[in-house]
Formats: C-alpha cells, sequence, structure tokens
C-alpha cells in the first residue's frame, strides 16, 4: 500500500509532467478512441500492481517499478533537452550506420537524393551521416501523443492521473516490444535512459518499417528513411 500511495503522490505531483506533454499535441480525429485505450492501458497497470501484495509476484513488482523510476527518467530529460526525439533517431542512425563504408554511405546518400531528399552530412563519416540523417527525420515530426487526457483540464485530476497510468504502461508495453524486435537499438537507448521514451517515436518506426534496419540492405535502408520523411 505505502508503494502504491508514493506513486499515486508522484503522479499527481507532476502537473508539469502533464501539461509539457499537452503542448505537444497535435489534433487528432481519434482523441474519444484513444483515451478509452488510455484507460484501458491505465486498468492494465493498476491491475499489474497488486502484484506487490504476493509473494509469489514480486518480480513483476519489481519490473514495474524499475519501469516507473525509468518512466520518470525518461521525463525528465524531455524537459530538460528541446528535442529528444531527434537525440533517439541520432540513436538509431548511429546504430545502423556503425559498420557502413564511406562507399556505402555515399550510395544511400545518392539513392536519397534521387527521391528529392537531401541529406546535408558535413562529410561521409558514420557519426556524421547519422546526425544529419537523424535531423533531417525529426525536423518534419511533430510528436503526436494522443492522449489528451494528460492536461487533466477537461474531466478533472482523476482522469490526468489515469492517463498518466495509461501513459506509463504503453511506455512499458513499446520499449518491450523493442526489445524484442531491436536488441541492439533498445540497449542503445537504455543506457541514455530512454527506452521508456521510444513509444513517442514508435509509430514513424512501424510505419517506415524501420525497426528491419538491422538486416536490411542498404537500398532498403534508403526506402526505411523516404518512408521515415513521408
Amino acid at each position: 500500500m505505502c508503494y502504491r500511495d508514493e506513486v499515486t503522490s508522484y503522479l499527481q505531483a507532476n502537473k508539469i509532467l502533464a501539461l509539457k506533454l499537452d503542448h505537444a499535441l497535435t489534433g487528432v480525429g481519434k482523441a474519444v478512441s484513444n483515451q478509452i485505450e488510455t484507460i484501458g492501458a491505465a486498468a492494465t497497470r493498476a491491475l499489474y500492481y497488486t502484484s506487490c501484495f504476493t509473494d509469489e509476484y514480486q518480480d513483476v513488482c519489481k519490473k514495474q517499478k524499475a519501469e516507473d523510476i525509468r518512466f520518470r527518467n525518461g521525463v525528465i530529460y524531455l524537459l530538460r533537452h528541446n528535442n529528444v526525439a531527434y537525440d533517439m533517431f541520432k540513436i538509431y542512425f548511429e546504430e545502423i550506420f556503425k559498420d557502413k563504408t564511406t562507399e556505402q554511405l555515399e550510395r544511400i546518400k545518392q539513392m536519397l537524393m534521387a527521391v528529392n531528399i537531401h541529406i546535408a552530412a558535413s562529410s561521409l563519416t558514420n557519426v556524421g551521416f547519422a546526425l544529419a540523417t537523424a535531423s533531417f527525420v525529426a525536423a518534419g515530426m511533430n510528436l503526436n501523443l494522443e492522449i489528451s487526457a494528460l492536461a487533466g483540464r477537461r474531466a478533472g485530476q482523476v482522469v490526468g492521473i489515469i492517463g498518466i497510468y495509461g501513459i506509463v504502461q504503453k511506455a512499458a508495453d513499446s520499449a518491450h516490444r523493442l526489445h524484442i524486435t531491436y536488441p541492439a537499438y533498445y540497449s542503445a537507448l537504455y543506457v541514455q535512459e530512454l527506452e521508456m521514451m521510444y513509444f513517442l517515436i514508435e509509430p514513424v518506426f512501424e510505419r517506415a518499417k524501420a525497426l528491419t534496419a538491422q538486416w536490411a540492405s542498404d537500398d532498403e535502408i534508403a526506402d526505411i528513411i523516404t518512408r521515415m520523411v513521408r
């Protein structure tokens, strides 16, 4: 009970988090559907909290506590930095470009130019091209969180808390999916305490089939970047 009260107090205290996330919202047509989905995720996470009261499921309880802490750390990063999406894209492109030769990077750049995508890399080093590509992709991205309940302004503080519970669960589910599908990228985000923020850019990765880059050819990587941009 003490831990649950602690979590509730933390969520109630973080009005700045709700406001920051709300500020990042763009209008979406699926607001009601998304709110229902978020409340469902919140209920799932609240159910998981009950494991803390049983000896048999202490591993579940510990996992959830760790997720809460890492989500908090990710939010602190989000509040302190101007563009968390850019940082996560940078880590992604550093991962997929790290073993590429200059000739391979040049080929990818030429294929992108052929579809009118001009990556302004000062030099065709792995790091330089990763930074330039991340900047280009992030520049055209709006973080659409689709979680208007988090502001807590329309339906009261209780809904605001439920909304944040739901977001933590969505973030945990998203991080888990990434851990399974692209362990190397997950590990790179984990080192920076950003894996629980991956849910913010997951829709872009899904649309672009970006997690297949770990096995992709140079042509396929160029196609992935094109889909990310468009």
